[in-house]
């Protein structure tokens, strides 16, 4: 396999790891995948995927030699491993409601108000509802076009303050960690889409703390996203917590919820108060949009506040 190929595979295998999450059909019926041998007792493929720290690698060098789709199992759970485009396109096109569908895990519920996000949501009313609107509005073509501005007016503002900085320096040279800069440009311009918070590097010491705090946060959110735990592959386990990472889950989730929380009491009071904005950002069109909505046992803030939370991962 070339290395096109690689990435290319090593895309939709590691996609495949999270979302074909499903059992297999154990009465007998229908054809029967090939099964990846080197299965633990208990654990199943767990220990193959979590040598290299990579696990599209490993189930890359495996689909090389199982074939386009094949089956691992994930503790108790099996999962179908696809790594073919035209796999893929048949999977989300001719059965695209089995794939719609989200395996539950640990973070997914601790860390999205109890799968509120429909990132993360199972199938179902929730997810209909708000993937719709999610395509409508949140992620059109149309919105983003209308959100341009943010994209173009933060990218000046941090190149105005850079060239400030290097004018302060009054020296030949003036070193830039490229990386921390592109990163602090693309974490603005997401917090305005989403929240419409405004924070500038060169700001007062309060407003440099508060974007350092989200940051953090958000940083730490998307690593705990994607942690299995142990309950998760062998749920009668589920109440270990040896590493340590469902104290962790809960308490970013209760960081994130205070966070959030404070964009959407903002965004009401100013709703509240009759003040409008010119830009639109994600919490102004999901408080329109969701109103007097049905959203199958979830309360609105839930799933606004989910929803804002993973969609700078989406972005």
């Amino acid at each position: 396999m070339d290395g096109a190929a690689v990435a290319g595979v090593g895309v939709l295998l590691i996609i495949s790891y999270y979302v074909f999450f499903m059992k297999r059909d154990r009465t007998g019926s229908g054809r029967k995948l090939p099964a990846a041998a080197g299965a633990w007792p208990l654990i199943g493929h767990i220990h193959l995927l979590g040598g290299s720290g990579q696990p599209y690698i490993t189930l890359g060098a495996l689909a090389d030699k199982y074939g386009p789709i094949f089956s691992i199992r994930i503790g108790v759970h099996d999962a179908v491993v696809v790594s073919s485009w035209e796999l893929a396109k048949e999977c989300f096109t001719t059965l695209d409601a089995v794939v719609s569908s989200r395996p539950k895990f640990t973070a997914a519920k601790i860390l999205t108000h109890n799968y509120a996000s429909f990132a993360f949501a199972p199938y179902g009313d929730l997810w209909r509802q708000v993937h719709k609107i999610a395509v409508s509005d949140l992620l059109s073509t149309r919105r983003l076009e209308l959100l341009q501005g943010i994209r173009d007016s933060e990218v000046k503002s941090s190149l105005k303050e850079l060239y400030r900085a290097c004018a302060e320096k009054r020296g030949d040279f003036f070193m830039v960690e490229m990386k921390q800069w592109f990163g602090e440009i693309s974490l603005k311009v997401i917090l305005r889409m989403i929240a419409g918070k405004l924070y500038c590097l060169g700001g007062v010491d309060e407003e440099k703390e508060q974007l350092r705090r989200v940051r953090r946060v958000l940083r730490e959110f998307v690593r705990l996203l994607g942690l299995l735990v142990i309950g998760d592959a062998i749920p009668f386990l589920g109440w270990l917590d040896l590493g340590g990472e469902v104290k962790e889950m809960k308490i970013t989730a209760a960081e994130m919820d205070s966070i959030a929380s404070e964009w959407l009491e903002e965004h009401r009071q100013r709703r509240d108060s009759g003040l409008t904005k010119t830009e639109h950002d994600f919490i102004d069109v999901l408080l329109s949009a969701l109103d007097g909505v049905h959203l199958a046992g979830y309360d609105a803030d839930s799933v606004i506040k989910g929803t804002c939370t993973v969609s700078h991962v989406e972005l």
